[in-house]
C-alpha cells in the first residue's frame, strides 16, 4: 500500500480459491495460490503476500449473498437509514455502493426514493439486486469506472463500501476512482474486519484469499493520508465477530473524532510489534492440532459430525488443517449456488439444510461461527437431540 517492505509472519500454505465451490467433475480445474500474511515495516498494514487473480475469485457465479443472514439483513437496513439521516440529506444525493452483492443494503435507499447505484463483478449478484428495484452495474471499480461514473451520474455524496474494500489488492487504483466520484463535500464509508479483533481472538479462519488486507486503524489512517484523504470516524461494530466502520473525507472538511482511544487499544493489543504475531501463529498451529486430533477421537468412538456453514472462511480450516471426507462426510448450507458441489480444495459434499436433521449428526463443527446465535437459535432442535456444537475459535471447545 504505501511501497514499504512486508515481513512473513504467517504460511497457511498452497489454498484453493475460498467461494469455488466445484462439481464433481470440476475438480481438475481447481486451482490453488499461496497465502500467507505479512506485515508492513512501515505502515503497520497487514496484507496478503500474494495477490489471486480478481477474475478468479470475483465473477458471474460468485456464490456469497448477504441477504442469507437477517442479522446481516438487519445490520444493512439500520445502515442505510443512519446513511440516509446523516448523510444522504439533499434533494438529488447519491449513493454509490463497490460490491453491492445482492442490493440488500440499497433497496432500503431505493424503497426510500434516494438515488443509488450498485457496482459488482458477480453478474449472479447483481440480478437478484435489480429483482429488487435496484439501479446495479456488472463490473469492478476502479478510476477508469469512476470518471465514467461521475460523467453518466454527477459526483457521489455518499460511496460506501462492507467487506469489500479489504479484497481488492490495487488498493491505489479504487481510492483514485473514489477522488474523482466523490463530492468536495462527501464522504467514503466502509466496514471490514477489524484486525484487533483476529489477533485478540485468534480468528485465523478470517485470512483468506479475499481478504488480501485486514485493517487497523493505524494502518488505515496511514492509508488515508497517502492517498489524500484523512480518516474522520472509526466505529466498533459487532458483526463477523468484530468490525469496524470507516469514515474518509477530504482533509479539512470533517471534524475528526474518536480515533485516540482507539489508537491507544491498539498499541495495547501490540498490532505493529513481531511478538504479537509470533504468538498468533503459535496460536493457530496449536489450534489446528487440537481440532484435528477433536475430530479423530469422534470418529474412533462411532461418533458423526457434520459442517454447518460452508463458508469462505471454512477453506482456509480444512485445507490448513487437512480437514476432509474422512473427519467431516458433509457440510449444511442454505445457499442454493453451494448445494450439491464440493467444498474447496477439501472437497467436502455441500448439502441443503434439510440433510443436517436426516438425522441430525452427534456433533456439528460451526465454521459459521460469526453467526452463532442466530444458528443455535434456530437449530434447537438439534441441540434438544442431544447434539453439540464444535467451536475452534478462540480455541477448540464444545458446547
Amino acid at each position: 500500500m504505501c511501497g514499504g517492505m512486508v515481513e512473513e509472519k504467517f504460511d497457511f500454505g498452497n489454498q484453493p480459491v475460498s467461494n469455488a465451490f466445484l462439481r464433481a467433475d470440476e475438480l481438475r480445474e481447481e486451482e490453488f495460490f499461496w497465502l500467507a500474511v505479512g506485515i508492513c515495516t512501515s505502515c503497520g498494514m497487514v496484507q496478503l503476500m500474494q495477490e489471486t487473480p480478481r477474475t478468479r475469485m470475483f465473477h458471474e457465479n460468485y456464490p456469497y449473498r448477504s441477504c442469507s443472514s437477517s442479522i446481516m439483513r438487519k445490520h444493512f437496513e439500520r445502515t442505510a437509514l443512519h446513511l440516509m439521516e446523516t448523510e444522504l440529506t439533499g434533494p438529488g444525493d447519491l449513493i454509490v455502493e463497490i460490491g453491492c452483492n445482492d442490493g440488500v443494503l440499497l433497496k432500503a435507499v431505493a424503497d426510500a426514493g434516494v438515488r443509488h447505484l450498485g457496482i459488482d463483478a458477480s453478474a449472479g449478484a447483481v440480478e437478484v439486486a435489480r429483482a429488487k428495484g435496484v439501479r446495479a452495474k456488472v463490473e469492478f471499480f476502479e478510476e477508469s469506472t469512476a470518471a465514467r461514473l461521475r460523467e453518466e451520474h454527477g459526483p457521489a455524496k455518499v460511496i460506501f463500501s462492507a467487506n469489500t474494500f479489504s479484497h481488492i489488492a490495487y488498493i491505489g487504483s479504487v481510492l483514485a476512482g473514489v477522488d474523482r466520484l466523490l463530492a468536495d463535500d462527501g464522504v467514503f464509508v466502509f466496514e471490514d474486519r477489524y484486525l484487533g479483533d483476529i489477533i485478540a481472538h485468534n480468528y485465523f479462519d478470517q485470512i483468506y484469499d479475499e481478504h488480501f488486507y485486514l485493517f487497523s486503524v493505524r494502518s488505515v489512517t496511514a492509508m488515508a493520508e497517502r492517498f489524500g484523504f484523512e480518516l474522520v470516524e472509526a466505529e466498533r461494530l459487532p458483526v463477523h465477530g468484530g468490525s469496524m466502520r470507516y469514515k474518509f473525507a477530504r482533509p479539512g472538511r470533517r471534524r475528526v473524532s474518536g480515533l485516540d482511544d482507539l489508537l491507544e487499544q491498539e498499541d495495547r493489543l501490540g498490532l505493529t510489534r513481531p511478538e504479537t504475531f509470533e504468538r498468533f501463529g503459535a496460536n493457530i498451529d496449536r489450534i489446528r492440532r487440537d481440532l484435528v486430533a477433536l475430530l479423530r477421537d469422534l470418529r474412533a468412538q462411532g461418533k458423526t459430525v457434520a459442517g454447518y456453514g460452508a463458508t469462505s472462511r471454512s477453506t482456509t480450516v480444512t485445507n490448513f488443517c487437512g480437514i476432509g471426507p474422512d473427519l467431516i462426510p458433509f457440510v449444511s448450507d442454505t445457499t442454493p449456488e453451494k448445494q450439491g458441489r464440493l467444498t474447496p480444495g477439501s472437497h467436502i459434499p455441500v448439502h441443503a439444510p434439510d440433510r443436517f436433521a436426516a438425522p441430525y449428526p452427534d456433533y456439528a463443527l460451526l465454521f459459521a461461527w460469526n453467526h452463532a446465535d442466530e444458528i443455535l437459535a434456530k437449530e434447537r432442535r438439534f441441540h434438544d437431540a442431544g447434539g453439540r456444537w464444535i467451536f475452534y475459535v478462540p480455541d477448540v471447545h464444545i458446547v
